[in-house]
């Protein structure tokens, strides 16, 4: 059995305290950094002066699958690549969030928007473009377009 192309990551995420009069906390992912294990194991904080804070959390792994090509696709195709970081808030301290998922197929991304979850998006360096550009063109292959015919031109029984 053939492994999928493994890509660990570390995401950078960002806590503002009270952003306005209608929220207590704001989170947002800042970056996505390739992680070669210079980050650690765990969560770590690099920066808190009360009003925001900025967590580093290595070691997330972003794995490539064939049947998400076309997702791969879209993303490609898209103009401006991008990273996937799902992510959530705890229910007991809604003042920590962590990314709990990242991926560079836009379908996933699109099946986790639709389940209610939380997605950012960041954009995608030219190395990580590349691989992902090479990985997708040799395992997908983009269905040809069709030209649908208006009904008006098929026969009565083919409407």
């Amino acid at each position: 059995m053939q492994t999928a192309p493994t890509l660990r990551v570390a995401v950078l995420m960002e806590r503002q305290r009270q952003p306005n009069a209608w929220e207590d906390w704001r989170f947002a992912v800042v970056d996505v950094l390739a992680d070669e294990g210079q980050f650690g194991d765990a969560p770590r904080t690099l920066r808190d002066d009360g009003r925001t804070a900025q967590v580093l959390h290595p070691g997330l792994a972003v794995e490539l699958h064939r049947d998400e090509g076309e997702g791969y696709y879209l993303n490609l195709s898209s103009g401006a690549p991008v990273w996937f970081v799902m992510w959530r808030i705890d229910d007991v301290d809604p003042s920590r969030a962590w990314p709990e998922r990242v991926t560079l197929s836009y379908n996933e991304a699109g099946r986790l928007l639709d389940a209610q979850e939380r997605v950012d998006n960041r954009p995608l360096g030219p190395d990580v473009r590349a691989w992902l550009q090479a990985y997708t063109d040799e395992h997908y292959k983009p269905e040809p377009k069709q030209r649908k015919r208006p009904a008006s031109f098929r026969a009565p029984d083919q409407r």
